[in-house]
């Protein structure tokens, strides 16, 4: 994977051609990635663009994106591989009918021709190019953690039945992370580290502008702002980069040239997704009207 970015301005420059707005420190860490030929643990809030990184850099390097999404519950037939048991049984059918001897069988049945590569291994037997985004790998099991650890270190995976399957090259691997829990010094010690977190006022403004190129900068300035605010607020979910986007999306679908707090009012719902957040949101931006003072 080596060589797929020239410099640290150069990953500014063609992750900005994918409309991805990276800062210097997000490019530092993926040349670096890219030049020691090491995986990134990406951490930070839900919605900051984690995943996007990804997809970006697949999309700026010609890759091909794999996609291991993490859930409670994963292990390595869903990870790394397993065997076809419904076209082996067949085989075995069909060798019982010839009086083909169990060790010629057994032989037979865990051969390539019956094993199902899942995505780590798919990433690493890949002959182009690969982006290998491991989504968030806290929701797994502190256990499941070792079936990550020789794919990243060594690039191989190692199967009784076969043995050790040495990868063809070595990806681009982004793990991310929520911080629903704290993963092991382990599989940490395998990865570069990268934070990512809400971008500030002006950069935020410049993601509005590059995804929705026909806003206004005033408008664009206008929903940072408001957005900013917002996440400045306790809430349970605070608003992520792509529902600022569908906010200021809304905005222009609405014929709205400016933000007032009744336009904030009535379009919260596309911000923020619990009623709380919506009430305790309205309640700092949106005034409530005083009642009309009846004359004598």
């Amino acid at each position: 994977m080596s060589n797929q970015f020239e410099s640290v301005p150069d990953v500014i420059e063609r992750l900005r051609s994918v409309d991805y707005l990276s800062d210097a420190n997000i490019a530092g860490v993926v040349y670096l990635a890219d030049r020691l030929e090491k995986p990134v643990l990406v951490e930070g809030p839900a919605g900051v663009g984690k995943t996007e990184l990804a997809k970006a850099i697949a999309q700026s390097t010609g890759s091909r994106l794999i996609r291991l999404q993490c859930y409670e519950g994963l292990d390595e037939s869903k990870a790394l591989y397993e065997w076809n048991y419904k076209k082996q049984l067949l085989r075995i059918q069909s060798d019982r009918e010839h009086e083909t001897s169990w060790s010629d069988v057994e032989t037979d049945i865990f051969s390539e021709e019956f094993l199902l590569t899942r995505p780590l291994l798919e990433a690493i037997r890949a002959e182009e190019p690969i982006v290998l985004l491991i989504d968030e790998v806290d929701r797994v099991e502190i256990e499941t953690e070792a079936l990550l650890l020789e794919v990243l270190s060594d690039f191989q995976v190692s199967i009784p039945e076969l043995g050790t399957i040495k990868g063809n090259q070595i990806p681009i691997v982004i793990l991310t992370s929520n911080n629903t829990r704290e993963l092991s010094e382990a599989l940490k010690r395998r990865c570069l580290y990268l934070h990512v977190d809400y971008p500030d006022l002006e950069r935020e403004k410049d993601i509005v502008r590059v995804r929705v190129p026909e806003i206004d900068d005033e408008l664009a300035a206008q929903v940072a702002g408001v957005v900013r605010s917002i996440r400045e607020l306790e809430l349970k979910k605070a608003p992520s980069i792509s529902e600022t986007i569908d906010w200021a999306r809304t905005l222009l679908y609405l014929g709205k040239k400016e933000i007032s707090p009744e336009v904030i009012g009535e379009t919260l719902h596309v911000l923020l997704k619990y009623q709380s957040d919506i009430a305790k949101a309205r309640k700092e931006l949106v005034p409530e009207e005083k009642p009309a003072v009846k004359k004598a």
